[in-house]
């Protein structure tokens, strides 16, 4: 575990799942909302060590500052088989949620034996399910492909995790959830075929069963306009992070050389800010939210150089007074 924190760390990636521990859904995906997004949601991940820290406590400032929702990570596995997020078992953080008047409608989850060509294996499936559902869910989204893979995927590769997002789709759909993918930057990455890894993804899945988290961060520090990828894939995307880029460091870390470089050695080129204080045109992208099938947005940031709670306090600041 020491490892894979050093490994996040070092990449300066949020990948909010379980893999990585304490470092690391009511509505069909396809319907498009009535009415303009309303409620404003905290990806966790964001706060991690506070989380780590005093989780009662952090959860209740979120509040405090005027979030709605928070998506989840960090599930942990006890020797036991007891299910835990930052020392807190299933009904204990309902409860502080409760308590806080903090709803979760989205989680990540650490599926990555599931999404593992040559593997499979629906264990971590079938905790993360009942989890989602024990905890009132709606969406159970996959934050990461497996980390083994991410330099070397291929079209294959992508074409397998589909299948598996099917199928996971379908047990998923047994509890009354949708199954979602998260991406980063290597999803926008141009493979040996020509073809994107994201396109596969969406074209090669079930819109009934399969719904996409688009991180806009990530689709357009790719180079890629995410209002025009709406466009592209209509009504797959009913989760968004918002999340900003600094500007002085907004150029693209995909296309050419870097899409055969580690991502490891590009690292020094992803820089966060607070959403609004950054190069991304948030209102440019809000106003296709139809088009996306946007429900559910969450604020994130995943390397916060200010104190924690007055970045996500600017950060909430500009969404309510600005986007929504």
């Amino acid at each position: 575990m020491h490892n894979r924190r050093k490994f996040l760390k070092h990449a300066g990636i949020g990948m909010a799942s379980a893999y990585f521990g304490p470092l690391l859904f009511s509505c069909s995906p396809t319907g498009k909302p009535t009415v303009s997004l309303t409620e404003i949601g905290l990806q966790l991940f964001t706060l991690r060590d506070q989380l780590a820290d005093n989780a009662v406590a952090t959860l209740a400032r979120v509040a405090e500052i005027g979030y709605d929702h928070v998506e989840t990570f960090g599930l942990e596995v006890g020797d036991d088989g007891k299910i835990t997020f930052w020392g807190m078992d299933i009904p204990s953080l309902s409860t502080v949620l409760t308590d806080n008047k903090l709803k979760t409608y989205s989680g990540h989850y650490d599926l990555a034996e599931f999404l593992t060509p040559g593997d499979g294996n629906q264990d971590t499936l079938k905790i993360a399910i009942d989890t989602a559902a024990a905890l009132g869910q709606h969406y159970l989204v996959v934050p990461v492909p497996p980390i083994a893979l991410i330099d070397k995927l291929t079209a294959d590769d992508y074409r397998f995790i589909a299948d598996q997002l099917n199928k996971g789709g379908e047990l998923a759909a047994e509890s009354g959830l949708t199954i979602g993918y998260h991406n980063h930057f290597w999803e926008f990455r141009t493979l040996a075929d020509g073809r994107k890894g994201l396109d596969i993804l969406i074209e090669n899945t079930d819109e009934g069963l399969v719904a996409f988290e688009l991180d806009l961060f990530w689709c357009e520090k790719s180079g890629t306009d995410s209002a025009a990828y709406f466009e592209k894939h209509p009504g797959r995307f009913p989760l968004w992070h918002i999340k900003d880029m600094d500007k002085n460091n907004s150029g693209t870390i995909v296309g050419g050389d870097y899409d055969q470089r580690p991502f490891m050695e590009i690292t020094e080129n992803i820089t966060y800010a607070e959403v609004g204080t950054g190069s991304i045109d948030f209102e440019k992208i809000m106003a296709a939210e139809k088009t996306a099938g946007l429900q559910y947005a969450f604020v994130e940031q995943d390397f916060i150089t200010i104190d924690p709670f007055e970045s996500i306090t600017k950060s909430y600041k500009y969404v309510k007074e600005t986007l929504l």
